[in-house]
């Protein structure tokens, strides 16, 4: 019994050091959307350079998830996220220094690779420390956790900014990515020992996905790729990822706290007030998904799509209508679009019921690249199209970031559309 109780303590320690890695990578993503406005003034940067600014992380994240995978089973995912975590406390420090466009890309470029690893590293570690029946509850609390992260990107974010400034707050975020890296490297192992695991609470099973060594490595991952690319539905899939994550990442991430600032005028403080509240949505509907796609749709594909559909509805309001919204019902709409937008998390029950479990993590992987790249070009895409229209006047900027919102808006509608003609993979229990 004693050995049980170390073990079980053992496994949430390990989560939680895990979790404050993650938050800080969710905060890395989000966070432009707060200082979007300082960054512009002091590097001098126009709205085509700061979507690019904001885009080149997520397509080093995307460009990344290639080669994750073996690395992970190369090295162990203790040392690779330890490895991750110095690249971004540089980039992270770097970037609170930079003095010009071509440093911050730089030190955005280090981040993107730096955060690209962790979740999926840290998912290997929790199929050797938690079982398979366990997997899918603590991997969905690690995601619900990391939305913290969001959180501290956007009001508390604000506060420090206005106290110490954007530079000073990136510069104490780094310290922490050093001190947390510290952490993982001391306190995180890949596997239980094998004392461990005679506890009888969580026996150290084969990881979720076993490695794909037939044929070698590179035939293995090859023949995975190709059942996967094959697969029509796993195209739609991507389709609808690629949108879902693009919207939410474009408000969120970046447009979002211009469009608050220069069209509703709000203060800094406000703005990271309201976009808070896109994140208690995303939290609060995180948690219930799960729960609506078994209990009220008795479907992945119908509760994905629902959430898609309310999310594309809420996201017509940045064409103009969310600026006759009261104070009291503007929060109140950034809260439903948190809702709607959680309904994404369904891909990823998706794709574990449309694969083998022997490839469903290289499957996993594949379909990141789609939303991490769906976040990367919608941000830079709104932003060529503001510096496009935009003109000296209010007038101009605002048709601008109108204009800007209507390319995620669209592309939401036609991958929606799409996706209605995908397979429902659906298991019951």
């Amino acid at each position: 019994m004693p050995d049980s109780i170390s073990y079980s303590r053992k496994r949430w320690v390990l989560f939680a050091v895990l979790a404050l890695i993650y938050i800080l990578v969710y905060f890395y993503r989000v966070s432009l959307a707060v200082v979007a406005g300082d960054i512009s003034r002091e590097l001098h940067l126009t709205p085509q350079q700061l979507g690019s600014l904001s885009g080149i992380l997520f397509y080093v994240y995307a460009v990344a998830q290639i080669p994750l995978g073996p690395l992970i089973d190369r090295l162990g995912s203790r040392l690779v996220i330890s490895a991750s975590g110095v690249l971004t406390a540089i980039g992270g420090i770097l970037f609170s220094q930079a003095g010009n466009l071509a440093t911050a890309m730089a030190a955005r470029i280090l981040i993107g690779v730096g955060t690209a690893s962790v979740l999926m590293a840290t998912f290997t570690v929790f199929s050797h420390w938690y079982s398979k029946q366990e997997f899918g509850r603590v991997s969905g609390l690690m995601v619900a956790v990391g939305n913290l992260g969001n959180l501290f990107a956007t009001a508390p974010l604000a506060l420090a900014v206005a106290a110490i400034g954007w530079r000073s707050s990136f510069l104490v975020i780094g310290i922490c990515q050093i001190l947390v890296t510290v952490l993982v490297f001391g306190m995180v192992r890949d596997r239980p020992s094998i004392s461990g695991t005679t506890a009888g609470i969580a026996p150290d099973s084969p990881p979720l996905v076993p490695p794909l060594n037939q044929g070698g490595m590179t035939g293995g991952v090859m023949a995975a790729w190709s059942t996967i690319f094959r697969n029509r539905d796993f195209w739609l899939l991507g389709g609808i990822a690629f949108a879902w994550y693009g919207n939410y990442l474009a408000l969120q991430g970046l447009w979002g706290g211009p469009y608050l600032m220069d069209l509703l005028h709000l203060s800094r403080s406000a703005t990271g007030q309201t976009l808070m509240f896109t994140s208690l949505g995303f939290i609060a509907g995180s948690t219930m998904t799960d729960s609506i796609a078994r209990r009220v749709f008795c479907s992945y594909k119908k509760t994905l799509l629902a959430g898609q559909l309310a999310l594309l509805l809420l996201m017509t309001g940045f064409l103009g209508w969310v600026e006759l919204l009261p104070q009291p019902l503007l929060l109140a709409f950034f809260f439903a679009v948190g809702l709607a937008v959680s309904s994404g998390v369904m891909i990823y029950p998706i794709i574990r019921s449309m694969f083998p479990v022997r490839i469903v993590g290289t499957a996993l992987t594949s379909l990141n690249f789609f939303v991490l790249m769906g976040a990367a070009t919608t941000q830079q895409i709104m932003g060529i199209i503001i510096g496009a229209w935009d003109g000296p006047t209010a007038e101009a900027h605002s048709a601008a970031l109108h204009s800007a919102f209507f390319f995620p808006v669209v592309t939401l509608a036609l991958t929606t559309l799409l996706f209605m003609r995908a397979r429902d993979y659906w298991e019951k229990g």
